[in-house]
């Protein structure tokens, strides 16, 4: 009995490390050749129904790529810049050419951004805000992408579970709500998704600038 028992856990393992895949690191190559110093942020393209969306983000993706090491452009100077030439839409301004954002700002590489949700997201009983984006860091020299990914962050990631039942959830769901629509909850979910999206250090994430001390010994960013 023993030996069948052995015999049994054995395949029982073996069928659990089957079913258990380590996902494939993260190609840093053509990062690691450009190695760029400074970043131009264009504005991000909003695919959601919210107006916000796009400064939401646009305002807070300078400063985990700052901290991370890297010098970024003035967001006020981008901006400017492209109203003097009458680009106003997102959409447009990722349509000019790489040589001539190169031309005209004299950074290394621009960082693409594309939101997919933003606000608030109704449950059955509960709401929660919702911003998701992905990304594209592309060089400026040479038009090669230099690295992509994506985030999302929830304003019920640090809510904790009601004790008293349907009616506290209740309760709990209007209260969030209110809270939410009055403080603009998205703006600070935004942030959230800005720094999982843009910060050194993540897995699958950008790599650390030359401003960083972390600068070409970061490998794999570690979790």
């Amino acid at each position: 009995m023993s030996v069948l028992r052995t015999v049994a856990c054995g395949l029982l393992a073996l069928l659990l490390s089957g079913c258990v895949t380590t996902p494939p690191a993260y190609d840093y190559t053509a990062f690691r050749q450009s190695r760029p110093k400074s970043i131009l942020v264009l504005p991000p393209v909003n695919t959601t129904t919210s107006m916000q969306a796009t400064h939401g983000m646009l305002s807070q993706l300078t400063r985990p790529l700052a901290e991370s090491g890297y010098y970024v452009l003035p967001v006020t100077l981008m901006e400017e810049t492209f109203r003097q030439n009458g680009l106003n839409n997102p959409a447009e301004i990722t349509e000019v050419s790489t040589t001539k954002l190169r031309e005209i700002f004299g950074a290394d590489a621009a960082l693409y951004v594309r939101i997919s949700q933003y606000g608030t997201v109704y449950r059955v009983i509960q709401s929660e805000t919702v911003v998701t984006a992905e990304a594209r860091l592309v060089d400026l020299r040479t038009g090669a992408l230099l690295w992509n990914g994506s985030a999302s962050a929830s304003s019920a990631e640090n809510r904790g579970g009601s004790q008293g039942g349907l009616v506290g959830l209740l309760v709990e769901a209007v209260v969030y709500q209110v809270m939410e629509n009055v403080s603009d909850a998205s703006y600070d979910v935004a942030g959230m998704t800005s720094a999982r999206l843009a910060s050194a250090g993540r897995p699958a994430g950008v790599l650390y600038g030359p401003r960083s001390p972390k600068y070409q010994q970061d490998g794999s960013p570690a979790p």
